[in-house]
């Protein structure tokens, strides 16, 4: 039996978002702000009504009306975009189909954590490469290059990048894929947090001969519990072999779901305006925390996304510290779920109310270290 190691970023999130009385002030999310059911149904100058969706089976590769969307959200070819539950199962699906016995993902470190896991789920190794913060966590081609050997077979960049905020260049993107389809390998790009950029905005890798996108409705479209997420690959025999895997793992969406989800994205102006000016306010908070902590507390400022990935100057394991903020009513996630102990991963998007009060609390609870 595969023995997949314990998700213990999922362990402290469940632990303490769904406590009861939940916990206060949410900056462990790395999603935008939360909307309700009314509030997306409501978006538009025709509000969506639900009635007539009809419960049955949707199309594999999502409905049409669905990719549609997606793809004009990514300025994509509607043809290439499959839709899957949640960006979750893309890469499931991506790593069943690439998967064989010695073969490996070369993917970012720090990073979301349910890469490896899941690659090694399916017998695939992870050979990761470095972001290092004293560069500002740059994601460089080079040091990517050289994890690369025979045996990989894929790539991944997560731009923005989760948990540091990282952006990747477009011409780096565009270099990197080349260089990578010389040797037969995809570049996936995961861009769950586009189109968030604090400096220059940049436009989707879709399209950039030999990548694939993955994304889905969860961070910056700020809707997680729609689990709608999609997979957007120019290759029409591979997409072929992923709808067939998604017809074997999930059979389909809901059609409940898919409807919310293209509305949602027609209009999407209206839900990432409301991240970017939640965002935006909270970064700055933020840069005010940093420049009052006297050294105790360091970043390197995201460019884009919803999290950034501080750490303590004075502490090796930032774990009692974000346990104490928890008891206050302030939820971090420790850098120890991510492989690095020092740092903290705080979301700056999700909490539209009382940041300020919380902000104010990190503050206190840094002055007592």
């Amino acid at each position: 039996m595969t023995q997949l190691p314990p998700f213990a970023l999922d362990h402290w999130l469940s632990a303490h978002d769904f406590a009861t009385p939940p916990i206060a002030y949410n900056l462990a999310s790395s999603t935008g702000p939360r909307w309700t059911l009314a509030q997306v149904a409501a978006l538009g100058d025709d509000p969506l009504d639900l009635a007539d969706t009809v419960l049955s089976y949707a199309p594999p590769q999502g409905s049409a009306l669905l990719r549609e969307a997606i793809a004009a959200f990514h300025r994509a070819d509607p043809g290439s975009v499959v839709a899957t539950t949640g960006a979750s199962e893309a890469l499931s699906i991506l790593f069943c189909l690439l998967a064989e016995p010695g073969a490996n993902i070369v993917l970012p470190d720090p990073g979301y954590p349910a890469y490896e896991a899941v690659a090694q789920g399916w017998g695939l190794a992870g050979r990761r490469y470095r972001l290092d913060r004293a560069e500002g966590f740059a994601q460089r081609a080079d040091a990517i290059l050289a994890q690369v050997n025979a045996a990989t077979r894929l790539v991944i960049l997560n731009t923005p990048h989760n948990p540091t905020g990282a952006v990747m260049p477009r011409a780096d993107i565009e270099m990197l894929a080349a260089t990578l389809a010389d040797r037969n390998i995809p570049l996936l790009v995961d861009e769950v947090y586009h189109p968030l950029y604090f400096n220059q905005p940049q436009a989707s890798a879709a399209g950039i001969p030999n990548v694939i996108v993955t994304s889905d409705m969860s961070k910056a479209l700020s809707l997680p519990g729609l689990r709608t997420g999609w997979l957007i690959d120019a290759d029409a025999e591979r997409r072929a072999r992923i709808v067939d895997a998604r017809s074997y793992f999930t059979i389909s969406a809901s059609p409940v779901l898919e409807r919310l989800a293209a509305h949602a994205l027609r209009h999407g102006a209206a839900i990432l305006a409301r991240l970017e000016a939640v965002a935006h306010a909270n970064i700055a908070l933020l840069d005010t925390l940093i420049a009052g902590s006297q050294d105790r507390l360091a970043w390197v400022r995201p460019e884009g996304g919803t999290t950034a990935f501080p750490w303590l100057t004075q502490a090796a394991d930032a774990r009692p510290f974000c346990e104490t903020l928890a008891a206050a009513g302030v939820l971090l996630a420790p850098g120890d779920c991510f492989g690095h102990p020092a740092h903290m991963r705080l979301g700056f998007a999700q909490q539209a109310d009382g940041f300020a009060v919380a902000v104010e609390r990190i503050a206190d609870a840094l002055a007592r270290l």
